[in-house]
């Protein structure tokens, strides 16, 4: 039996669980490909936009002729307000990971789903659960303790870069999910283009060798476009708490490619830090999908 067979026969959640496990795998990949490159972040992002944009307009080739004029029909300011942060959110991802252990990176990113409800409670008074204030809680408790390292590899700078990144993403994921009819294929072209055009102001050399417009490339056309296809398409068979959970893969996956690649090791604030961080996710998503059951 073929793997598509197999896929077909499975039910839809598992495979959602499928789809999404193995597009946040593959995702896991792209901190490393970061850095293996020796390029600037600014040059980095300036290529990575182009390959982004590339991609997508590949696929939107194959769409009805209507289908970009509708896309803007809804909701365009929040549309390019949202892919702008994105850009933005990228650009300070790549920097951060440049900067400091991806350790540092992924585990503070992690904390991005519960930004999302308290920025959601901040700009729409959505009304926040208990068990999310107490993830809160400990979440914070986790990012001071990286915060507090002072080691060379976990640079302050590159946690703020981090942070940044983190907060943007969450913003945008809050107006994602105000505003539901904003296409997700010309919201990442449109990131894309605003990636390469923030990327070209701030950066004062764009030149490139061979081998890191490879690794940029593979990573623009392939990696990042076809890991987020995969969770995309997973996404819509699992339920929101399903998926922050295994967002974890790519917090554990990500520090072990650059450990194995690279023999980066994190700090020991980083292990403390992050195993609080990390078991507060997982408590909390399995507390609210075992509430969503009994709903």
């Amino acid at each position: 039996m073929s793997n598509i067979s197999i896929i077909s026969t499975m039910s839809n959640n598992a495979k959602g669980l499928m789809l999404t496990s193995l597009g946040i795998f593959i995702m896991s990949v792209e901190s490393l490909m970061i850095k293996y490159t020796t390029i600037s972040s600014f040059v980095f992002s300036f290529y990575l936009g182009i390959f982004i944009f590339a991609s997508m307009l590949g696929s939107l080739m194959f769409k009805k002729k209507n289908y970009v004029k509708n896309a803007f029909k809804s909701s365009y300011i929040f549309l390019i307000a949202c892919a702008t942060m994105m850009a933005v959110s990228n650009i300070f991802f790549i920097t951060a990971v440049k900067t400091t252990s991806v350790a540092n990176v992924v585990i503070i990113f992690s904390t991005a789903a519960l930004f999302s409800s308290l920025i959601a409670f901040i700009l729409y008074k959505e009304k926040m659960s208990k068990n999310i204030l107490y993830a809160s809680f400990f979440m914070f408790i986790g990012l001071f303790i990286i915060f507090s390292d002072e080691l060379s590899l976990g640079s302050i700078e590159g946690n703020i870069y981090a942070l940044l990144c983190t907060i943007l993403f969450s913003v945008s994921f809050v107006l994602l999910a105000k505003y539901k009819k904003m296409d997700r294929m010309i919201l990442t072209a449109l990131s894309g283009i605003a990636l390469s055009m923030i990327a070209y102001f701030l950066s004062d050399n764009l030149k490139i060798d061979t081998t890191n417009l490879l690794i940029v490339m593979s990573m623009g056309l392939v990696i990042s476009s076809f890991s987020r296809v995969l969770i995309g398409n997973g996404a819509k068979y699992i339920s929101a708490s399903e998926v922050s959970l295994l967002m974890l893969i790519e917090t554990i996956m990500a520090p072990i490619w650059v450990w194995i690649f690279l023999n980066e090791i994190p700090s020991s604030n980083t292990f403390i830090g992050g195993s609080i961080i990390i078991l507060t996710l997982i408590i909390n998503s399995l507390y609210t999908l075992k509430k969503e059951e009994i709903v």
